[in-house]
């Protein structure tokens, strides 16, 4: 398909000297999948940082949400000063930010100061990694990713003051597919659709959710890192466009108790000859049978789920959202167009494609689909057999292994796991495991208005 809303890198400087871009967004994920960067006059960039770098401090690959810097890090420390990397453009993420005046974005990869090798901790080149194992494999790998938000009548900054307390979801009842109240949301959604599709991130549709004031977004699948770029680009552009109207938008896996949480359900699929040929098509009659080839990758993703689950909820928070009968799952099983399992086989033909629910909406996008090429290769590598679907309600299962309940048992499995210390390298492996241990140590020492409810007087 057609997409709008690249920049040409040759083009540029004329866009620069017409005056239609005056500042390029310099941007690279961070740990949590949000883009970090600089703004970098259109001149500048076209001049110096366009075949050049740009520096940032190396603290930013090891902090949390509130940007304070953790302890445990083999990568970026205080022992170690917390020195320089490098930002290196990648010129083929060059498009426009329609929603900022006069603006333009570039995603860049991280490289060591000085040697210009790759910073393997990086998310973006934790995903390159995967893709290479891929490519050794005579594989592209391409993603379509759902992401689901709420989104409120409160601003920002009134959630804030709020203390995120009795807050006005968008809608007074459930709007899943209704028409109805999603005219009523159109005057943001439709700008959030529309402006994606002109920053070169297409969008397939939009629609209400299972949720007040809960939405849904679907992306336009592409090759990996192109969907990972858009992916990032969408939950930091939604909110941009969100404050803009004063109104607010959470990715949050799960915002509060008494409604459904948000997923971003991961759709993979794997082909041949440089990304043209689906090797989902069989050669038999039956349109529901799995080549050999997709067949291993879902064996893998069985097999490898339980362990990689850090990577696809790598918060406290994620954990709230697996909930029985809540549409997330609670059961790694694969079903044929089977909701009820963590991981669903949908789709017709060449667009054929495993789906893995399991992902919440505050994923890191670079690090959750690394984690299922990882799993999908795992799967093609030792030709894992899935076996048959799960037939019936997964949620009510008792011959199924489950996705870890809490961020304490997915820690356990992620620091056994030979498969993710093999496929991600040790300095990985390490970096992923201290992130999650320190999440959870900044969780255990919080005490949380629930504790302060059931305690303060009754205790």
């Amino acid at each position: 398909m057609t997409t709008t809303g690249m920049i040409d890198p040759a083009a540029l400087p004329g866009l620069v000297d017409d005056g239609e871009i005056d500042t390029v967004l310099v941007c690279f994920p961070d740990l949590q999948g949000r883009l970090m960067g600089k703004r970098v006059t259109g001149r500048y960039f076209c001049d110096t940082v366009m075949d050049g770098t740009i520096e940032a401090c190396d603290y930013l690959l090891a902090v949390d949400v509130d940007m304070t810097p953790l302890p445990g890090y083999r990568f970026a420390n205080w022992d170690l000063g917390y020195g320089d990397m490098s930002a290196v453009p990648d010129l083929a993420t060059l498009r426009r930010v329609p929603w900022i005046e006069r603006t333009a974005l570039v995603v860049c990869d991280l490289v060591e100061e000085g040697s210009r090798e790759p910073i393997e901790v990086s998310p973006r080149r934790v995903l390159r990694r995967q893709l290479e194992r891929a490519a050794a494999h005579g594989l592209t790998v391409k993603i379509g990713a759902e992401l689901e938000f709420f989104l409120f009548r409160d601003s920002f900054e009134e959630a804030r003051e709020k203390g995120y307390r009795d807050l006005r979801p968008h809608s007074d009842w459930i709007e899943d597919y209704h028409i109805l109240q999603t005219t009523r949301d159109e005057y943001l959604i439709r700008e959030i659709r529309n402006g994606m599709d002109a920053a070169g991130v297409p969008v397939e549709f939009s629609k209400g959710e299972a949720g007040y004031g809960q939405h849904e977004i679907n992306l336009v699948y592409a090759e990996a890192l192109e969907m990972a770029d858009r992916h990032a680009i969408y939950k930091n552009g939604t909110k941009e466009i969100a404050a803009a109207h004063g109104r607010a938008v959470t990715f949050m896996a799960k915002w509060t108790m008494d409604d459904v949480g948000s997923s971003c359900h991961i759709h993979s699929s794997v082909w041949a000859d440089g990304g043209t040929t689906s090797l989902a098509v069989t050669d038999g009659d039956d349109p529901r049978a799995l080549s050999p080839t997709v067949s291993h990758w879902l064996g893998g993703l069985l097999a490898a789920s339980r362990e990689l689950t850090l990577l696809f909820a790598p918060n406290v928070n994620s954990y709230k959202r697996f909930q029985p009968d809540s549409w997330a799952p609670t059961a790694v099983a694969w079903g044929d167009d089977n909701r009820t399992c963590g991981l669903r086989i949908v789709g017709h033909g060449a667009h054929r494609r495993v789906e893995s629910r399991i992902p919440g909406a505050d994923v890191n996008p670079y690090l959750a689909y690394a984690g299922v090429i990882a799993a999908g290769l795992h799967g093609i590598e030792n030709e894992i057999d899935p076996g048959p679907p799960y037939s019936g309600n997964a949620y009510e299962a008792t011959d199924v292994e489950r996705i870890p309940s809490t961020l304490v048992e997915a820690i356990d499995l992620f620091a056994g796991s030979a498969i993710a210390r093999e496929a991600l390298g040790d300095d990985v492996h390490h970096h992923v495991l201290n992130t999650a241990r320190q999440e959870w140590a900044a969780a255990n020492r919080t005490v949380t208005d629930w504790e302060l409810l059931r305690g303060f007087e009754r205790l």
